[in-house]
């Protein structure tokens, strides 16, 4: 047995059982606490990297929004809410991160519990609802990283007691404070966790907040010098014509990109009993739609609008489907869960044997491959 494969084990015998005897929220902060930790110490990002780190290799290397990408895997939103774990991330393979979501304003969040395993469904469900310290906050732990090794991304969001017609200047504050620390931006308004946040996706009410979105990102750019690019991440529990209205409205607006998708409320398949909790599910039951959806997305747009692909994603064939369909980078959660931190190299591993069986020499050619 390699050392690969004993961390595989160590994870799968040890870690995993142990981290799912606890309450689930628990257990999420003694691993950002953990990685938080290490990544502080000296010598810890390289301990790390040295377990579950990923060389970069160049078939799987991305340029994208101005941005180096050492891998086409990241780290979705929602797990290092409040980036207090940012270094430690960044050593265990991950090629991006998201942090957030965050709000202007600290919050405390839904009422606990509020997360839940569904362990025969490979699936997590969750209805945390924005709980984090706020935007001042995630822009002193950021203005202290000693470095970054992979792009972050700032996920943006609205608190709960600020009503759809003012979301506008909740998101407008996040940037003005996070614009010089964030590498890119992403607008949620798909969690299906904070009142009425979704309607944001439709219609007038969208155009209106992109416009104003837009104007701040370029007032920002004069203000520090440097351009950065902002992206919208959707829900998948859309209607076909839903999805066809906001990817026009959303290519018309002059974002950078689309994150396909949030979690769905959908309850298709699952067998577990938290089924029956409120909430957004994540994980194996969102695979199939969510990759339906980075399909749609790139052929409205003629794959002009760079994709995220989002959602089911434990195995390599899985990112890989999703970057057939059209994402140019894929994110991952609930895999890193379940699978534990060394699912990257086996994903890192297993896209570049599928680049070899297609005869492709680099991500980027699979782009989109199964619209041609």
């Amino acid at each position: 047995m390699d050392r690969e494969e004993e961390y595989q084990v160590l994870y799968r015998n040890v870690a995993k059982p142990f981290f799912f005897k606890m309450d689930p929220e628990k257990a999420h902060h003694m691993v950002i606490g953990g990685l938080h930790t290490a990544g502080s110490l000296p010598g810890g990002s390289s301990l790390l990297q040295s377990m579950y780190g990923v060389s970069e290799t160049p078939d799987l290397a991305v340029d994208l929004f101005g941005l180096h990408f050492p891998t086409p895997v990241g780290l979705a939103a929602g797990l290092d809410k409040n980036a207090a774990a940012v270094e430690g991330f960044s050593s265990i393979g991950f090629g991006f991160m998201e942090v957030g979501t965050v709000t202007p304003k600290g919050q405390p969040g839904n009422d606990q519990p509020r997360l839940f395993r569904l362990p025969p469904d490979e699936a997590l469900l969750n209805r945390m609802g924005f709980n984090n310290e706020g935007a001042e906050a995630m822009a002193q732990k950021l203005s202290r990283l000693k470095s970054r090794s992979i792009p972050v991304a700032v996920n943006i969001g609205k608190n709960k007691v600020t009503p759809n017609e003012e979301a506008y200047n909740d998101y407008l504050e996040c940037i003005r404070k996070l614009y010089p620390y964030g590498d890119f931006f992403v607008v949620n308004i798909s969690s299906p966790n904070t009142p009425d946040l979704r309607n944001l996706q439709y219609g007038s009410e969208l155009s209106s907040l992109i416009a104003h979105i837009m104007n701040e990102m370029r007032q920002q750019a004069r203000i520090h010098g440097e351009s950065k690019h902002i992206l919208v991440k959707i829900a998948p529990d859309v209607s076909n014509e839903e999805l066809e209205m906001m990817i026009d409205a959303l290519s018309a607006s002059g974002i950078s990109g689309i994150i396909a998708t949030n979690t769905t409320i959908g309850r298709d398949g699952l067998t577990h009993p938290n089924k029956k909790e409120t909430g957004g599910i994540s994980g194996r039951p969102l695979r199939a739609r969510s990759t339906e959806v980075v399909s749609r997305v790139y052929k409205q747009t003629g794959g002009r609008l760079p994709i995220i692909g989002s959602g089911g994603i434990f195995t390599a064939e899985d990112a890989y489907e999703k970057i057939r369909a059209g994402a140019s980078l894929v994110e991952i959660y609930t895999a890193l869960i379940y699978e534990g931190p060394e699912v990257n190299r086996r994903l890192h591993a297993g896209l570049r044997e599928l680049l070899r069986r297609d005869g492709l020499t680099h991500i980027s050619e699979a782009v989109g491959a199964d619209h041609r």
